[in-house]
């Protein structure tokens, strides 16, 4: 069965007695016992909840992995990863990374974990930054915002050598377009506030790992921590995962059509997407994606023009995050990356960021349009 057919089959996951067609809603902080020597599958929903049960099988079915854990943001599911790591550890880390991540990537240090900054596209630098006490690397492949490409393969057999973790965030692709676990990728993190729900409305975060061993700590942390997504905030991402294949093929189609109007626009010095033939990286991810998304950057070179593009926009939503049914633009400098501090920043000032939704595209290039030639006056 296709993944398309079974993100819309819904018995096999939940024995529901009213035989909904759509999953009811479990709104309830316990569950009673069978009786005091026989709890039942369910007792608190901090421990466990059927509608999780039901996404998280869902989300690792995409994802091609035996076990997924969900959690109340992305970065929830960042931060569980981190509790992997014990003082004195070190971890290597790609730089270009969401600035939420670099935000939370501050705390390590008050834990006594040491960080390393490398531009990981070339695989020698993490070689490089190996040493005794390092423990793990994570990376983001396209990265956030500057679409840099990282090899897979390359990367997770360098851990191997060295007996590292590797976590890949995955979150600007979604399973549908990359399956990081298919290269020897140990932990594969999402932002589920983005493609996987797709509709904006629901803050969530998910872990899947094919490692038994990172898979009984991440499931002790989940309950643990007490940072288990919510019963309706599942429900929500359910509703958006039914619509997945649809939604990432649309807005992947819109991208590609406004990529081409783009470059002819000559205020645009730069376009970042990895699906350009003339991406440093896209030879390597064309071997390790179906796909290139629905997200990429501009850059005029021109701070103040760049701002002008943004607030004359119409149709495109001044917003951080992307991934959903309508388009959003952002500058990262001044709001996704603002938290990253001025070292460790690889980001442009002028840089656009734009997450293309499923609105037709010639009406979105339209708008693109009497921006730039408004702003360019």
């Amino acid at each position: 069965m296709q993944k398309s057919t079974k993100l819309l089959q819904l018995r096999e996951l939940i024995n529901d007695p009213a035989h909904s067609t759509s999953m009811p809603i479990y709104q309830s902080a316990t569950f009673a016992g069978n009786s005091i020597d026989d709890f039942g599958t369910y007792d608190y929903s901090r421990s466990g909840n059927p509608n999780r049960d039901v996404v998280e099988a869902m989300i690792a079915d995409l994802e091609e992995a035996k076990h997924a854990f969900l959690f109340n943001s992305g970065i929830a599911a960042i931060h569980v990863i981190f509790e992997l790591l014990c003082a004195g550890d070190h971890i290597i880390v790609a730089e270009d990374l969401y600035g939420g991540t670099h935000r939370l990537l501050n705390i390590l240090p008050m834990k006594n974990i040491s960080i390393s900054y490398v531009d990981a596209t070339d695989a020698a630098n993490i070689t490089a930054a190996i040493n005794s006490k390092t423990k793990m690397v994570l990376i983001e492949t396209p990265s956030n915002p500057l679409q840099k490409i990282i090899n897979l393969p390359q990367t997770s057999e360098i851990c191997k050598k060295h007996n590292l973790l590797l976590a890949v965030d995955n979150s600007l692709l979604s399973p549908w377009w990359q399956l990081p676990l298919k290269f020897g990728v140990d932990i594969v993190v999402h932002s589920a506030t983005k493609h996987l729900s797709g509709h904006s409305d629901t803050t969530s975060g998910v872990i899947c790992t094919n490692n038994e061993e990172v898979a009984t700590k991440i499931k002790f942390l989940q309950n643990a921590l007490g940072v288990a997504l919510a019963p309706f905030d599942c429900w929500l991402l359910y509703r958006g995962l039914k619509t997945l294949p649809l939604r990432v093929k649309a807005a992947q189609d819109n991208t590609l059509k406004l990529i081409e109007y783009l470059k002819t626009e000559p205020v645009i010095k730069q376009i970042y997407y990895c699906g350009m033939e003339s991406h440093p990286g896209f030879a390597i991810h064309k071997n390790q994606s179906t796909g290139f998304g629905s997200v990429l950057s501009i850059d005029t070179e021109n701070v103040q023009l760049s701002k002008k593009i943004v607030d004359l926009s119409q149709l495109f939503t001044i917003a951080v995050s992307f991934g959903s049914l309508s388009s959003f633009i952002s500058m990262p400098v001044t709001m996704s990356h603002a938290s990253v501090p001025a070292d460790k920043l690889v980001v442009p000032p002028s840089l656009i960021r734009l997450s293309i939704g499923i609105e037709d595209v010639n009406d979105l290039i339209d708008d693109l349009k009497q921006a730039i030639k408004t702003a360019n006056k």
